[in-house]
């Protein structure tokens, strides 16, 4: 094949976003191969169907050696403008201003670390928010001011918070998107491995928010170190008639 090899092309979301007002952004990666991923000629396929108005390069903060991993390193709420970050070498304070700035987001940021006291190096390994959900693995951030001020947010923005623990993190249970089918009705898409690692009462509060759609997804998990929500960078751009 005459493609570089892109072991991690199968996870567009943090390379790219798409936003509403028609503004494309793309993000400074951290690992040099995944960079090879940007590419234009994607972005040409979207604009046969969307209307696409600004772009926005954030990958020049690459010579600085500063990165921002799309929507592994944001979980946006678009609707309340927020922008939910934990900070890592992936996740870099000022690149993460200058994205709130193009689309006057506030930003809560926090410090994330597993059992082993590493940084959790992706929001949306932690965190999957839904229209009137969030569900998040607390433990994870040992700050106890921080984690009150997550959960203001979350109060302040009607989320029920559905708390998981990190046994089930592991098993990719916050890398979930809740996504719109054509009828309206709403689908948390996640990975078999992440639903089975739910327990019955978890499931019962999730399902009185949305739908469950799952599939199994372990060799992807196993090589790639990433789940569905990964798999996904979701288009809010306006559609060509």
């Amino acid at each position: 094949s005459d493609q570089p090899a892109k072991p991690d092309a199968v996870f567009p979301n943090n390379w790219v976003t798409f936003h509403d007002d028609g503004t494309v952004v793309t993000y400074p990666m951290c690992a040099p191969v995944r960079r090879l991923e940007r590419q234009e000629s994607v972005l040409r396929q979207v604009e046969q169907y969307f209307h696409i108005k600004k772009r926005v390069y954030l990958e020049t903060a690459e010579s600085e050696n500063k990165f921002l991993e799309g929507t592994g390193s944001l979980v946006i709420d678009r609707a309340n403008k927020i922008v939910y970050a934990c900070l890592s070498v992936r996740t870099d304070t000022k690149i993460l201003e200058k994205f709130a700035q193009l689309f006057d987001y506030q930003i809560i940021s926090f410090l994330a670390t597993d059992e082993k006291e590493q940084e959790i190096y992706h929001t949306n390994v932690m965190m999957a928010l839904g229209e009137t959900f969030v569900i998040v693995c607390l433990e994870t951030v040992k700050d106890l001011a921080e984690r009150e001020k997550l959960l203001a947010a979350f109060k302040k923005t009607d989320k029920e918070v559905i708390a998981i623990s990190l046994d089930q993190m592991k098993f990719f249970a916050g890398n979930m998107l809740q996504v719109a089918g054509d009828t309206g009705a709403t689908y948390l898409v996640m990975s078999e491995r992440a639903f089975n690692s739910l327990s019955p009462e978890q499931i019962e509060r999730i399902d009185e928010h949305t739908n469950f759609l799952y599939a199994p997804l372990s060799t992807i998990e196993t090589y790639g170190g990433g789940s569905a929500r990964c798999m996904m960078a979701e288009i809010f751009l306006e559609e060509k008639i």
